[in-house]
């Protein structure tokens, strides 16, 4: 069975109306260029770091990448930001949402338009500080690390689709973990 059976979900085509965006999942991941944004779903042992924010969402650390930046260093930096976390291994690279604005200019002036990418990634994490919550991005209030079961109860409140991707990531950043 492909992963789009077994993940309907995630690879269904959405509407995110937030954004004014069209998007597709895919395990093919985006050129570079088109990277505007960079989430993971962070393990600590087989636990699953979500960070709830002020509209009381529990979210996968993450965000968008700032003009020249690189991917990882956006990586690195949103995961210091939001859940005080840095990676210890590998990072892997599960996938991307490419997306199609409906926005008339892009989100921040050097972001490719109108199609772009959401890149996601699994990677093995470390939280030893508090969120840096800079002031033009959400505000997190807490940042723990879950159970599986219970990561994919919480992370629902932010998409439908984010508890398959939780459960992707697992299966292939922890594959020996059933």
């Amino acid at each position: 069975m492909s992963l789009a059976e077994r993940y309907p979900l995630l690879h269904t085509p959405a509407r995110w109306e937030w954004g004014g965006l069209d998007v597709r999942f895919s395990t093919e991941l985006p050129p570079d260029e088109l990277v505007t944004n960079v989430h993971a779903v962070c393990f600590v042992g087989e636990r699953i770091v979500l960070c709830r924010d002020d509209r009381d969402v529990w979210l996968l650390p993450g965000g968008t990448r700032e003009a020249g930046e690189s991917v990882d260093r956006c990586l690195r930096r949103e995961l210091r930001e939001e859940a005080g976390a840095r990676p210890v291994g590998p990072v892997r690279w599960l996938g991307a949402h490419h997306a199609t604005s409906d926005a008339p200019e892009p989100y921040r002036p050097w972001q490719p338009h109108p199609h772009k990418a959401w890149l996601w990634c699994a990677a093995d994490v470390v939280l030893d500080r508090s969120p840096g919550n800079p002031a033009d991005a959400e505000q997190i209030l807490e940042v723990r690390a879950f159970p599986f079961e219970d990561a994919l109860e919480h992370a629902a409140t932010d998409g439908a689709h984010l508890p398959e991707l939780l459960t992707l990531a697992r299966e292939l950043h922890r594959p020996d973990v059933r």
